[in-house]
């Protein structure tokens, strides 16, 4: 016993000795992450002596009170705004649909079309949009905010599609089954139990989709035309000097991300205490009946 009881106690002192060492590699790796957006904060209050925001020079808040004073700058914000919600909602609409076709049914042709899925997650993003340019072409379509939209809504159907998924497969099949039993009816079971559990992973291909759609420069380039996003603006401005409320803005939408994020923690930390209370609740009376 003595033995057994001296060799546990070492593999004890290892335990308790990783976790600091994983939480000094997570800090790492957050503060490698989190320090470009440190750069782009810190450079908004910036007041350059040029054209080119790349060196400290003094403190200044002048861009932060007017970001919309360059010329085109919120213009192109506007609508890569307008185009990530547009393609968020058609991508978000389709994909859940064939997610749950994928997921609960069986027809001819649905190994490819499970391999189709994976596809444009795959295939280098030039290729996406030079394959898509020779079809808008090809199909007489002018090139601006709907060729845009279509080829963001085709990329996005992907991580969609494997998201929702993703959910579908590891619901409980037994919950629908308890529901049509209680006399619930297809649209009601849908509604009432199959749309809230996959809820989640909407959601989150939904985000997903947002965010990739708002970010792509590659396709959007290729299917623009004279149309320019906010991607395209920051890029074209690189050459001829990026003015700071660039910054300023990156900073604001790398605020509003954390804030979204903060606030989904905080709701699912909220439910789960409350889904514990109910639960200790329910505990509590049947020990008492009992």
């Amino acid at each position: 016993m003595a033995t057994t009881a001296a060799c546990r106690a070492p593999r004890r002192r290892r335990r308790r000795a990783r976790p600091p060492l994983v939480t000094l590699a997570g800090l790492l790796t957050l503060c490698y992450l989190v320090l470009p957006n440190l750069v782009v904060l810190l450079f908004s209050f910036n007041k350059p002596d040029g054209r080119f925001n790349y060196t400290w020079r003094r403190f200044s808040a002048d861009a932060w009170t007017d970001p919309c004073s360059v010329a085109d700058l919120c213009d192109s914000l506007v609508l890569s705004l307008r185009i990530a919600a547009w393609a968020t909602l058609g991508a978000t609409v389709l994909g859940t649909a064939a997610a749950f076709a994928l997921a609960r049914h069986r027809f001819r042709g649905r190994p490819g079309v499970n391999a189709l899925v994976f596809l444009p997650m795959a295939m280098p993003e030039v290729v996406m949009a030079a394959s898509l340019l020779t079809l808008f072409l090809n199909l007489g379509v002018r090139l601006g905010f709907w060729t845009v939209l279509l080829a963001h809504i085709t990329f996005c159907l992907s991580f969609v599609v494997t998201a929702v998924k993703a959910r579908i497969l590891s619901m409980d099949p037994g919950l629908e089954e308890a529901a049509r039993d209680l006399y619930a009816g297809p649209v009601r079971t849908f509604l009432r139990v199959t749309l809230p559990i996959a809820a989640p992973g909407i959601a989150a291909g939904a985000l997903l989709a947002f965010a990739l759609s708002f970010d792509d420069f590659v396709i959007t380039n290729f299917t623009a035309g004279s149309a320019v996003t906010f991607p395209m603006y920051v890029w074209g401005s690189v050459q001829r000097g990026t003015p700071v409320q660039v910054n300023v803005i990156g900073t604001a939408m790398f605020a509003v991300a954390v804030a979204a994020v903060a606030a989904g923690q905080l709701v699912g930390r909220h439910r789960r205490a409350r889904a514990d209370r109910r639960a200790g609740t329910r505990k509590s009376w049947h020990e008492v009946a009992s």
